[in-house]
């Protein structure tokens, strides 16, 4: 049980738009994230626009993007995340055998060196902070400026979404 008492609705019809939006945009439901959000509607506003552009106003392959995501969250043990995305990169086309060996990434042959370069750098953002030269170099090998940037919001935001999820405990959305 979340450490917060979830909200689901308001009677402020600015509140009441903002839910009706997030709602619209995630398949009629309020996610439990949101919920907690809410107890600050500005916040809960403006992170439901930021997640929404890196998401989807990105140039970012959506493959390369659900790996990322996935990475994130298996390596900050955050499972709210992985099984929100993993439909997601199914729906991306990623195969289920792929999205299992995320976590091994380094030692399974089913990453090609965009993906593998793209894990490494999230990985290092994630775990070090600071990322190798080495990394960084080889990013850039792989990736346009633009992705770089995409891909340094993409890992920083997860990180903050899954430090929040796993801060307040919020439970796993039913299936």
């Amino acid at each position: 049980m979340a450490r917060l008492n979830y909200r689901e609705g308001s009677d402020e019809p600015e509140i009441a738009n903002l839910i009706e939006g997030i709602k619209a945009k995630r398949g009629g439901n309020l996610p439990y994230l949101f919920q907690l959000l809410l107890h600050n509607p500005k916040i809960a506003e403006a992170w439901f626009y930021f997640m929404s552009a890196i998401r989807g106003a990105s140039v970012l392959d959506g493959q390369i993007r659900e790996i990322v995501i996935l990475h994130v969250a298996g390596l900050m043990s955050a499972d709210y995340p992985i099984n929100d995305h993993v439909p997601i990169a199914l729906g991306e086309g990623i195969p289920q055998e792929k999205i299992d060996a995320v976590p091994n990434w380094r030692s399974i042959d089913l990453f090609d060196a965009r993906e593998r370069v793209a894990l490494a750098y999230a990985e290092a953002m994630t775990q070090d902070v600071q990322v190798p030269s080495a990394v960084f170099a080889d990013l850039k090998e792989q990736f346009n400026e633009t992705e770089i940037v995409e891909l340094s919001v993409l890992t920083g935001a997860y990180n903050m979404v899954a430090r929040f999820l796993e801060a307040l405990e919020v439970d796993l959305e039913p299936t």
